[in-house]
């Protein structure tokens, strides 16, 4: 009787072009969002999901059967697309939306990504995406996919190792104190702390190779999911500007500044 086949790893990459991390950021004169005529980039946490599902390839060799990328996003998202396959992944998926389209919400996103995976013909053993975006700072797409889709999570990774034989994973996250091991069934949500890795830069011979690897554009009707927002930003406003601070010469002019602003020594 022969054994039966191994099977081989499928790996989805979510990612979302953000404002550029260097760009300074600028209120809009309604005061309803952020000035979005800047420069774009992927979110650094999802650079360093795929990052470490190319690790993965590197390590696991011929174990791991396709890096996939998914973003959803105005026709300019192709080129951060573009930018994920230039770095190892195989192909993208690009769910189209107009650049008057509203932002996008968690709740909304997780159940985009859920049916992607239900339509892979191959399935998905392994998705891995950044804990959280840079721009709404959310951190809630993976917690929300996986309870979606009924998965294992581990959030804030910090290491990752996948047995594909096994189908387990054991990762270690981040949490407050120290760090936490967890010993994962595949299929699992794994999003990405900073100190997973390092992303690499995506050689010019490999950019070239990306612009002729295949992206599959979808819509949300495509996909039977609604993106409408269920939440209203009412404003959004610059943080107050920092005042200047003041050299005190002793302790008593300390004391005497500080009770000048308010405050009140406290009894033990």
């Amino acid at each position: 009787m022969r054994p039966s086949a191994v099977r081989l790893l499928n790996i989805l990459v979510p990612i979302k072009r953000t404002v550029d991390y260097a760009v300074k950021i600028r209120v809009n004169p309604d005061q309803k969002g952020i000035d979005l005529n800047v420069k774009h980039s992927m979110n650094p946490f999802d650079e360093i999901a795929v990052e470490e599902a190319v690790r993965l390839r590197e390590k696991l060799k011929d174990e791991v059967k396709s890096i996939k990328v998914v973003t959803i996003g105005p026709p300019k998202a192709a080129e951060t697309l573009r930018t994920a396959l230039a770095m190892g992944a195989d192909s993208g998926i690009h769910i189209e939306v107009s650049d008057s389209a509203p932002a996008l919400e968690p709740l909304g996103v997780a159940k985009a990504l859920r049916a992607v995976i239900q339509r892979e013909k191959d399935g998905v053993d392994l998705v891995i995406l950044g804990k959280q975006a840079i721009d709404d700072d959310a951190g809630q797409t993976g917690q929300m996919l996986a309870g979606l889709l009924d998965w294992a999570q581990a959030t804030f990774a910090s290491k990752l190792v996948v047995d594909p034989k096994a189908k387990v994973a054991e990762v270690t996250r981040e949490i407050d104190g120290g760090l936490e091991e967890l010993k994962c069934r595949l299929p699992l949500v794994v999003s990405t702390d900073l100190r997973l890795n390092e992303p690499r830069y995506a050689s010019l011979p490999n950019i070239m190779k990306a612009k002729k690897k295949p992206i599959e554009k979808l819509t949300p009707a495509d996909l039977e999911v609604d993106l409408t927002p269920i939440l209203e930003s009412v404003s959004v406003a610059e943080p107050p500007k920092r005042v200047g601070g003041g050299k005190v010469e002793n302790v008593d002019e300390l004391i005497a500044k500080l009770q000048e602003a308010g405050f009140t020594a406290v009894k033990s």
